[in-house]
């Protein structure tokens, strides 16, 4: 495959410079998340206010989640032809100003609508973001590193818990969307301290060399898209419904509930950092694995007991197995990608994944109308963990590929 010559040979990032592109990647995608999370923690409110059952406003994350792949192709597609730092900006930039409006919803159908619209920017922000991250690192670390980027999610969730422990007992759900407007001043430090990917900088492909890309690697390509669908399933049927669950079915405050998502997403937090190390050490699938069956082995622990604590440990246990799996896939996505369409690639598997396991949290809530929600978060996720599990195992993986062509002086 010939590429067209960059004008000049692209200077190595200096480790400071790596540092502030894994910086500004993890925040980007750690805000991303605490504007999505928000919602999770008001289903019931804002169902209530908009005279609707909670499956209704549930639709509204189905909704985000489907638009998704859309953000990821024109996102990912951007940052493939024309570089990593402007499409990022540009996607951080909207998906802010859309999560403001939300707040400023005055029904359920502009709710629906505002959400799918966010759904766009969520999508674009996670490839575009792990492609500039997993370039700007080096291989014999970048599962750690992976880990600690995907973590920006688990941080986003923890954040989101923070705002409706703080922000929603004084203001109420829809302030909680304008605090989600933040994230927009992140483009002011990507602008000034993150330089453009080396790795990019060296393949500059054109738009023939994307499409290629796509057709020479188009069976790995729909391997990587039933792998992330079933992670999805694995990360949505454990997480979008857990806050309500603790509210109807364990009858806890909002307080309460807040806590125990801090307690659970610390848990996320370490789980991510832990097997994302040893999967630099056992493997991409063997790491991910061995998370998703122990995971399920905690589904009790997890929905049975009635103490707070017990829940607490249980949520925590369930979080660090399932975000411990989630915190290798930025390293093993950007790894299996064509180079030519990194971007575009990850970004656009770990979408459509979204989009097929979309549906996670409107059908654990209509199961949970009829069977409770111990019922419903349970049996969904045994399911999807040894589905999970199964599918895993049946991949390749290609730990410490070289992303950059060369060794990069200026990984971390």
């Amino acid at each position: 495959m010939n590429f067209r010559a960059a004008p000049s040979a692209p200077r190595p990032l200096t480790r400071g410079e790596a540092a502030h592109t894994l910086v500004a990647s993890f925040l980007g995608w750690t805000l991303d998340a605490f504007d999505f999370f928000i919602l999770v923690f008001v289903l019931p409110t804002i169902a209530k206010e908009f005279h609707r059952s909670v499956a209704d406003i549930a639709l509204t994350i189905t909704a985000t989640l489907a638009m998704r792949p859309v953000g990821a192709v024109l996102f990912g597609w951007m940052a493939d032809r024309y570089g990593r730092r402007v499409p990022l900006m540009v996607d951080i930039v909207f998906y802010s100003i859309v999560e403001v409006a939300s707040g400023l919803a005055p029904n359920f159908t502009v709710f629906l609508i505002l959400r799918a619209l966010y759904g766009i920017g969520m999508g674009g922000e996670w490839g575009v973001g792990a492609s500039l991250a997993m370039e700007a690192v080096g291989p014999r670390s970048r599962g750690f590193f992976s880990g600690l980027l995907q973590e920006g999610y688990a941080v986003g969730y923890l954040l989101a818990a923070g705002a409706f422990f703080f922000v929603f007992p004084y203001f109420g759900w829809r302030a909680m969307f304008f605090v989600g407007g933040l994230p927009a001043l992140l483009t002011l430090y990507i602008r000034g301290k993150v330089p453009e990917s080396e790795a990019w900088e060296r393949v500059r492909p054109g738009r023939g060399e994307i499409i290629a890309a796509i057709r020479r690697d188009f069976k790995p390509f729909l391997y990587l898209i039933a792998l992330m669908t079933v992670m999805n399933f694995v990360s949505h049927g454990t997480q979008d419904l857990y806050p309500t669950f603790l509210q109807k079915a364990r009858g806890l405050d909002p307080r309460t509930v807040a806590t125990i998502a801090v307690v659970y997403n610390v848990g996320a937090i370490l789980g991510g950092l832990f097997f994302g190390y040893w999967s630099d050490r056992i493997g991409r699938r063997h790491t991910m694995a061995a998370a998703v069956i122990m995971a399920g082995l905690a589904i009790p622990l997890w929905i049975i007991p009635q103490s707070l604590v017990w829940l607490a440990a249980g949520a925590f246990v369930m979080q660090f197995m399932v975000q411990g799996a989630w915190g290798v896939v930025p390293a093993h996505l950007a790894e299996m990608s064509a180079p030519e369409a990194r971007g575009l690639f990850s970004g656009v598997a770990y979408q459509l994944g979204v989009l097929f396991a979309s549906y996670a949290a409107f059908g654990e809530a209509l199961i949970a109308e009829k069977f409770g929600y111990q019922v419903a978060l349970g049996g969904v996720a045994a399911i999807v963990m040894i589905t999970a599990a199964i599918v895993i195992l049946l991949g390749r993986e290609r730990m410490g590929a070289d992303l950059h062509g060369r060794s990069a002086s200026g990984s971390l």
